[in-house]
């Protein structure tokens, strides 16, 4: 099983390596590619219509500024899409960004995380995947309880 991850351009790179980076980290396959809603229209088409057919289960799809990625391919793949909205040189501080995403029409859902949340897309998708697979299922509470240590950890930290 493969997450996809895809971005508008490689500008938006630096964001969703955190995406990347927490996919590695689970030992899930990704799969990383540029696909621009407005520049590549044929190559988002077919990416879109056929990501399901190559064993891909979730895509990440990163964008900035009007941010149409994550919403044309939530438009036509069957697979649950999670938008991250990107703040980008053009942004009006990323809320462009984040409504174009997160105001989708009824029927074509976009999970949406927060501006330049990569890192929660990431392990979003790796829960999806944990629902059929025990493996990264167990992955997925052992990065949570290491979450809960580390807060512990620091609870204690500050009451010396």
């Amino acid at each position: 099983m493969k997450v996809a991850i895809i971005m508008g351009s490689t500008s938006d790179m630096p964001v969703m390596q955190d995406a990347i980076d927490i996919l590695r980290g689970f030992d899930i396959e990704i799969e990383v590619d540029i696909v621009s809603a407005h520049r590549t229209p044929e190559k988002l088409f077919d990416f879109s219509k056929n990501a399901h057919n190559r064993d891909i289960k979730v895509i990440i799809a990163g964008a900035g500024g009007a941010a149409h990625l994550p919403g044309m391919v939530a438009s036509l793949s069957p697979l649950p899409v999670i938008g991250v909205p990107v703040k980008s040189s053009n942004s009006i501080d990323g809320w462009d960004s984040v409504l174009s995403i997160l105001q989708m029409p009824g029927g074509v859902p976009v999970a949406t995380v927060a501006l330049n949340g990569a890192k929660n897309a990431g392990i979003l998708a790796a829960q999806i995947i944990s629902t059929a697979d025990k493996c990264v299922l167990d992955k997925v509470i052992a990065y949570k309880e290491g979450l809960k240590i580390k807060v512990e950890e620091g609870a204690k930290a500050v009451k010396q």
